[in-house]
């Protein structure tokens, strides 16, 4: 399937390889289970204020001089118990991050193969 206008730093896959730092959409259904969970995969540190600016914030002042590649796996559910402005948030949030950040950033958001053209639709949906 080709990505209908994804921008550079977004890919969603099937491939179970792709992406560095792994964390679960299954686990990250809420804003406030996103947060724990980035905060603990990506050693945020302890002043992360668990909201959409501190993150960016701490995305776009890392430390490390190498690039990052945040996965989600099951991204069919990531923040599925939010309203639909939040999923269209963090991809804004993503977009800020790889314009404006230091080093290289990725989003690889992998479901399986029979899910990703739902997840096609809802990243162009809140894209728009």
């Amino acid at each position: 399937m080709d990505a209908p206008d994804l921008p550079p730093w977004l890919e969603l896959t099937a491939d179970p390889t792709a992406g560095t730092v792994v964390v679960s959409g299954a686990d990250a259904r809420s804003r406030a289970d996103l947060f724990g969970l980035l905060a603990q995969a990506l050693d945020l540190p302890e002043w992360f204020g668990r909201n959409w600016d501190a993150l960016a914030d701490c995305l776009l002042d890392r430390d490390e001089a190498r690039p990052l590649a945040l996965r989600v796996d099951d991204a069919e559910q990531l923040l599925a118990d939010e309203p639909p402005a939040q999923f269209a948030t963090l991809l804004q949030l993503c977009d800020d991050v790889w314009s404006h950040g230091r080093y290289p950033f990725r989003l690889v958001l992998r479901t399986t193969g029979e899910r990703l053209p739902a997840l096609y639709r809802r990243v162009a949906t809140a894209r728009a």
